[in-house]
């Protein structure tokens, strides 16, 4: 394949890829704790360099940018705004932190507070997971305990009971690796916050971290982007097309 068409495909890969990870961010825009992920992009060394037939810098025709590719997804853990539901259920962590959900006998973490009372009286999330307490056992609400309510430190408080929430936070972002469903895997063992550090603010939820001004510019952004490589190749394919068959006309 020529150089020139090698290099507009990849770009236009790279770019319908971006496409995904854009669509995927504002097909959430409305979920509550969901965090935007990013593609992240970085230059491509030459064919010859990747063979080993050459090493950038060399001054060398091989020497040539090897146009663009796509290195992965990063997520953005910026924090969402918080919006008052006035649900008792809803609960939003006002700083570091993740809640801990359980999931085929898994703990995951997740920022996402939109809970609801199973039939048991459990705390679930909106897929049926358990909430997880600080001791490592479900949030409980006994329909004939009477009132309860949720403490600003994440504690539910029912007859005369304290039972604090898992609130736990990972050594790094890095640590996380999305499972869908709003949930992430911990790579690493995550760390309780501290008890002075826990803020959990009942009736509201965290919303979702995508900001659609600038995703739909992103969109926009990818879209030319992809369209510039595409007419790319049907340019140098036609220039190739016109080559040969002058070739073919001389000889």
């Amino acid at each position: 394949m020529p150089y020139g068409l090698y290099i507009s495909a990849e770009g236009a890969y790279v770019q319908s890829e971006r496409l995904k990870v854009v669509a995927n961010n504002l097909a959430n825009v409305d979920s509550s704790g969901f965090k935007r992920d990013v593609a992240v992009f970085q230059a491509r060394y030459s064919e010859a360099d990747q063979r080993g037939l050459d090493q950038p810098g060399s001054g060398t025709l091989n020497d040539l940018s090897g146009g663009v590719l796509l290195s992965g997804t990063m997520t953005d853990f910026s924090p969402g705004t918080l919006k008052n539901t006035g649900r008792e259920t809803d609960l939003a962590i006002d700083g570091d932190g993740f809640f801990v959900v359980r999931r085929d006998g898994k703990d995951f973490l997740t920022r996402a507070g939109n809970f609801s009372i199973g039939p048991n009286g459990a705390l679930v999330t909106q897929s049926g997971e358990p909430v997880m307490g600080a001791d490592g056992s479900p949030i409980i609400i006994d329909p004939e305990g009477g009132p309860w309510t949720f403490s600003p430190d994440g504690s539910l408080q029912q007859a005369g009971t304290v039972v604090p929430l898992a609130i736990v936070r990972p050594q790094h972002v890095s640590d996380l690796a999305k499972a869908g469903d709003n949930l992430f895997m911990p790579l690493a063992k995550p760390q309780p916050v501290p008890p002075t550090e826990r803020h959990v603010a009942a009736g509201f939820l965290e919303g979702s971290g995508v900001r659609p001004t600038l995703e739909m510019m992103e969109l926009i952004e990818a879209s030319r982007a992809f369209e510039a490589n595409t007419t790319m190749i049907k340019t140098q394919d036609t220039m190739l097309g016109t080559l040969i068959s002058q070739v073919l006309k001389d000889t």
